[in-house]
């Protein structure tokens, strides 16, 4: 996908790129390949791909979800920062919280935040299930994008999320992760709201977009420590 063909895509998602976004976008890529030669950030390198696997992939969000009607956001194992930090460059508005548990990634993303200029985001050398017992239903939106199991990521990412906000769960294939999700959505007092399915532009992998509802004020006993949940998953 080049930069012509990201911009008809983005407008597809009615999405409008300026020229500034299109810059932060470059500048974003250029500091990934750079960094990526010394950690490992991300398998995809070229730049096409980069715009079409992680770019637009990040922005498909918004086939699930007004981003201009979200207050704040948290991107729980954000890695490089998909999604949250191409969201944050195209909805500038939006107040983002990146997490991540390993500190390296972490210092990309500031370098990544001072050089493109970016305001009212912070990331934070983090695990999922101790962030989540400090800052219970603070988030409008919780996001992760191909983390863990959906069972896994429900529980680390739910107890974040505000009474009537929503975590989206960015995934390829599902249908083995979605069979008996009901039930532990129940004991995290959440429903599932929709299940977006589609095909990635050109390459034609599929994607799913798993939206999912806070009814209650999650229990305190999740998320459970980490040795629990890989134990016993919630089933």
């Amino acid at each position: 996908m080049n930069e012509q063909q990201f911009k008809i895509e983005l407008n597809k998602l009615g999405i409008t790129l300026n020229d500034h976004q299109l810059y932060q976008l470059e500048k974003y890529y250029q500091l990934l390949i750079e960094w990526n030669q010394k950690m490992n950030l991300t398998a995809i390198t070229k730049k096409e791909d980069v715009y079409l696997k992680h770019f637009y992939d990040s922005l498909t969000i918004v086939k699930t979800i007004d981003l201009t009607k979200i207050d704040n956001l948290c991107d729980i194992g954000t890695g490089a920062g998909f999604p949250a930090v191409v969201l944050k460059i195209l909805f500038p508005k939006l107040k983002v919280t990146l997490v991540d548990s390993l500190n390296k990634r972490i210092l990309f993303l500031n370098e990544v935040i001072k050089q493109l200029g970016l305001v009212d985001i912070e990331a934070l050398h983090q695990r999922a299930e101790i962030f989540a017992l400090k800052q219970r239903e603070k988030f409008s939106v919780v996001t992760a994008r191909a983390v863990a199991p959906l069972n896994i990521l429900s529980e680390y990412c739910l107890p974040l999320v505000k009474i009537n906000g929503y975590f989206i769960a960015m995934k390829g294939d599902i249908s083995r992760e979605i069979k008996g999700i009901d039930n532990v959505l129940n004991k995290l007092d959440s429903r599932l709201i929709t299940v977006t399915k589609f095909l990635l532009p050109y390459e034609k992998s599929n994607r799913t977009l798993i939206k999912i509802k806070k009814l209650k004020i999650t229990n305190k006993k999740y998320p459970r420590k980490f040795s629990e949940i890989k134990k016993k998953p919630l089933s």
